[in-house]
């Protein structure tokens, strides 16, 4: 087996955050929490998790991040639909910051020369 061909039951997406490669049950259980918290942030849309072919749920390592932080906003108190809320500014505001930082080096690098 090598990098460039990888064989197995994963076939090469042990790297992949976004590959879903986990059960409703086990993702539950990596988080502490219960299937119907993982049903509920669905619900809010905060992840959607993809579906085999028979129909369950799977998710993503990237997806139990997202489910991690709402999970440590609802043991704080934070109502889940609230919780879910927030996460998804949390992410907007870090996508604008990130734009904001690219036009900012772009219009940095496309200013007038002075060289005399």
């Amino acid at each position: 087996m090598t990098a460039e061909n990888p064989t197995g039951p994963l076939g090469g997406h042990l790297d992949d955050d976004d590959y879903p490669a986990y059960t409703m049950g086990r993702a539950a259980e990596m988080l502490g929490t219960t299937p119907g918290f993982l049903r509920a942030i669905g619900e809010a849309r905060l992840i959607t998790p993809l579906r085999s072919e028979g129909g369950h749920r799977r998710y993503s390592r990237y997806q139990l991040r997202i489910a991690a932080r709402a999970r440590e906003l609802v043991d704080q108190g934070t109502p889940v639909e609230a919780a879910c809320r927030i996460i998804i500014l949390e992410d907007q505001l870090e996508e604008a910051q990130r734009l904001n930082d690219e036009y900012r080096r772009a219009a940095g690098s496309s200013g007038p020369s002075t060289g005399d």
